[in-house]
């Protein structure tokens, strides 16, 4: 059965033509000469700054525990959600991206609330499916030095300042997470998700990587040199599920969700 496809966009219209520099700090929006580089990610984690900056951070406390109350108060009603990754630098047109829109209005389709990064590329790809198949679309938003809107496709939407809140946020409200191509950050977030169901933090969880061509090799490391080296027990193996198939990825979802506790 061939699978929707997403109309094509016109380019992006980005800094080189004109764009005014713009960064979000909570509700406060700053631009041209205001926007200052760093972000509060990274200045929680510099040790190098004055030792001024020492007594500043248990007020930091506060901005962290609004972040996950912001988070929790939002997202506390989501019908049940799926978590999906992968880049930000795929393009419209691009097999992934067509994926991403084909998973994002299957999950629809199927109850689910598709839950990404709320980015460009395969989380707008997979926003988009959902929102036009008359699914629920949520995206979590980072800060980051190069300014990230949250797509058109998000219905619900949280910008965060810190890494590990929205990680948590993408964990606590979905029910597995699909993995399609994507650079660094997809890695860390595949490999977060495997950590929290082999410490068992989380259970009855799956997660798909879409895409053989592309994940193969890493799994073939994983089994070849992680495995015999023992890093890794056998069953591990099992955690991951690899297909090409958006109906596959759906039903594994549901009948993992559909298990009894």
């Amino acid at each position: 059965m061939s699978q929707p496809q997403p109309p094509r966009l016109q380019p992006h219209q980005g800094a080189e033509q004109g764009v005014v520099p713009e960064k979000h700090r909570g509700p406060v929006v700053l631009r041209r000469g205001q926007v200052k580089p760093g972000t509060t990610d990274e200045r929680l984690l510099d040790a190098r700054g004055s030792s001024d900056w020492v007594h500043t951070d248990p007020w930091r406390v506060l901005r962290i525990q609004s972040e996950f109350v912001e988070g929790f108060g939002l997202l506390a009603e989501l019908p049940r959600s799926v978590s999906v990754f992968g880049s930000a630098r795929t393009p419209p047109g691009h097999p992934d991206y067509d994926a991403g829109y084909a998973l994002g209005a299957a999950l629809a389709r199927a109850g689910y609330a598709a839950i990404t990064g709320g980015g460009p590329g395969v989380m707008e790809a997979v926003n988009r499916g959902a929102q036009e198949a008359g699914g629920l679309s949520v995206g979590l938003g980072i800060e980051l030095p190069f300014e990230q809107e949250l797509n058109a496709w998000v219905d619900i939407g949280l910008n965060c300042r810190y890494f590990f809140a929205r990680k948590t946020m993408f964990v606590k409200y979905a029910q597995a997470f699909v993995i399609l191509p994507g650079g660094f950050g997809t890695l860390d977030e595949l490999f977060e998700a495997l950590t929290l169901v082999q410490t068992r933090k989380v259970t009855r969880f799956p997660v798909i990587l879409f895409g053989t061509a592309y994940w193969s090799g890493l799994l073939t490391w994983i089994r070849d040199v992680m495995l015999p080296a023992g890093k890794i027990a056998p069953h591990d193996l099992d955690l991951i599920t690899l297909t090409d198939d958006v109906e596959e990825a759906v039903a594994v979802i549901a009948a993992a969700d559909h298990e009894p506790s």
